[in-house]
C-alpha cells in the first residue's frame, strides 16, 4: 500500500505513446516489446490503472510521441539514434492503423491529449506541462512505453518541473528486461516520489478523497 493520498483534483495520469505500433499484436514495434508486454501483463495492467482513475475522478492526460509522416526529417542535422530507428520503420505512421491509439486508450470527452513529442520527453516542445498545470495537476501517474526513453525521459522532466511522480512499474515495457530494470531500479528512485505496481496503486487510489 502506497502512503500517497491521490486527491482528485491535484492528480493526473500520465499515459505515454499507447500505440497500437507498440502495445498492439502486428505493430511494427510492438515484436520488439512482446516479452516484457507479456511478463509484466503491461497492456491489461495499463488498463485497470485507467479504471481506477477514471473510477476515482482523476484526469487523464495522453502524451504521444510524433507519428511519422514522410519528409518529417529531411532537412534534419542532427537525428538521434532511436529516432533515426524508429523513422526507418515508419513507427505511428500518420493516417494508419499503427500510429492510432490502442483502442483502450482512446480519448474520452475531457480527456487531454498533448502535442506530439519529437524524441523522448513528454514535456519537451509540447504544451502538456501547460495542460497540467491549468487543470491543477501536482502529481503525475504515468504509464505507457517505452520504459528506458519516453517514459524515463518524461519521468525526470515532470521532476524537473516540480511535479510529484509515480511510476507504475508493471504498466511499462520496453525492448528487453534490461531496459526496464534500468528505468525501474536505477532511474526512477532519483526522480520519482513512489515507484509502484499495479496493485499498490489502484490500492491506493481506492482511498482517493472526492
Amino acid at each position: 500500500m502506497s502512503d500517497t493520498i491521490y486527491e482528485t483534483e491535484t492528480t493526473g495520469l500520465l499515459i505515454v505513446d499507447p500505440y497500437n505500433d507498440f502495445i498492439s499484436e502486428g505493430g511494427v514495434l510492438y515484436g520488439y516489446c512482446e516479452a516484457t508486454i507479456k511478463r509484466l501483463n503491461t497492456v491489461e495492467n495499463m488498463k485497470r490503472v485507467l479504471a481506477a482513475c477514471r473510477k476515482a475522478g482523476i484526469r487523464v492526460f495522453i502524451a504521444p510521441h510524433h507519428r511519422w509522416r514522410e519528409g518529417d526529417f529531411l532537412r534534419w542535422k542532427h537525428q538521434p539514434p532511436a529516432q533515426a530507428g524508429a523513422s526507418s520503420l515508419k513507427a505511428f505512421a500518420e493516417g494508419t492503423w499503427g500510429g492510432s491509439f490502442h483502442p483502450d486508450f482512446e480519448p474520452r470527452p475531457g480527456d487531454a491529449v498533448a502535442q506530439q513529442h519529437w524524441l523522448s520527453s513528454g514535456f519537451q516542445n509540447t504544451d502538456l506541462d501547460l495542460l497540467l498545470r491549468q487543470s491543477g495537476v501536482e502529481k503525475v501517474i504515468i504509464i505507457g512505453l517505452r520504459a528506458n526513453t519516453c517514459i524515463d525521459s518524461t519521468m525526470r522532466y515532470a521532476a524537473e518541473l516540480g511535479y510529484h511522480v509515480t511510476l507504475v512499474t508493471d504498466a511499462i515495457a520496453a525492448f528487453n528486461s534490461q531496459e526496464v530494470a534500468t528505468t525501474v531500479e536505477l532511474n526512477a528512485p532519483a526522480y520519482a516520489s513512489a515507484i509502484l505496481s499495479t496493485e499498490a496503486v489502484i490500492a491506493a487510489l481506492e482511498g482517493t478523497p472526492k
